[in-house]
């Protein structure tokens, strides 16, 4: 039986160059990922399961540190697109640490992987729409590039599980292995920028 594996992004060699393309892409990935997760079961699932952790916490926290910031300065209103984006990210993000600490073959884990898919997705459609195009609207290619890089390097950097521990913060202490991940991708985006 051969076992299903949806790529990082960037393992198709793509020149990522443009932020918004890369982005876009990992949606498309997390999209995938959750097909996995859902097709599968046993040590298959657990497996895709641990993708789809990896790249939610590598993909919302290189958006955190590089496109929010970004968004707010540069888009008409950018403050608030932020703001309900946050919001978002933080609901979805303690939904993925209640998941992260169940087994992937417990019977409430579906039902919960699925509103969290519901969830992630109309994130998704909400940042496509409210920032992503604004963003290729609001500046040049060389920002793009560069914010591009920024992703690409803390993607690479990230720890591929998460490692209990490391927690930095009280919210994020309880959140606990999800979060160390988060802190930890947030620690190699800032390295990329070059602001640590």
């Amino acid at each position: 039986m051969s076992e299903l594996h949806t790529p990082h992004a960037g393992d198709d060699r793509a020149k990522d160059d443009d932020v918004v393309s890369l982005l876009m892409r990992q949606h498309g990935d997390i999209r995938n990922l959750f097909d996995e997760v859902e097709a599968t079961g046993g040590e298959e699932r657990r497996n895709a399961f641990r993708r789809l952790v990896r790249l939610l916490a590598v993909h919302e926290t290189a958006e955190e540190e590089v496109v929010h910031p970004f968004a707010r300065r540069a888009l008409p209103g950018g403050e608030q697109v932020v703001e309900d984006r946050l919001a978002e990210e933080k609901a979805a993000k303690e939904t993925l640490a209640a998941l992260d600490g169940m087994d992937t073959d417990d019977p409430t884990f579906m039902p919960r992987l699925l509103q969290l898919r519901k969830d992630v997705q109309e994130h998704a459609r909400a940042e496509e729409r409210y920032e992503f195009t604004h963003i290729r609207r609001s500046t040049d290619a060389t920002n793009l590039a560069a914010m591009a890089k920024a992703i690409k390097a803390a993607e690479a950097m990230a720890p591929t599980r998460p490692h209990p521990g490391v927690e930095s913060g009280a919210a994020n202490m309880a959140l606990g292995p999800v979060a160390a991940l988060m802190d930890r991708t947030k620690d190699a985006v800032r390295r990329a920028m070059g602001k640590d």
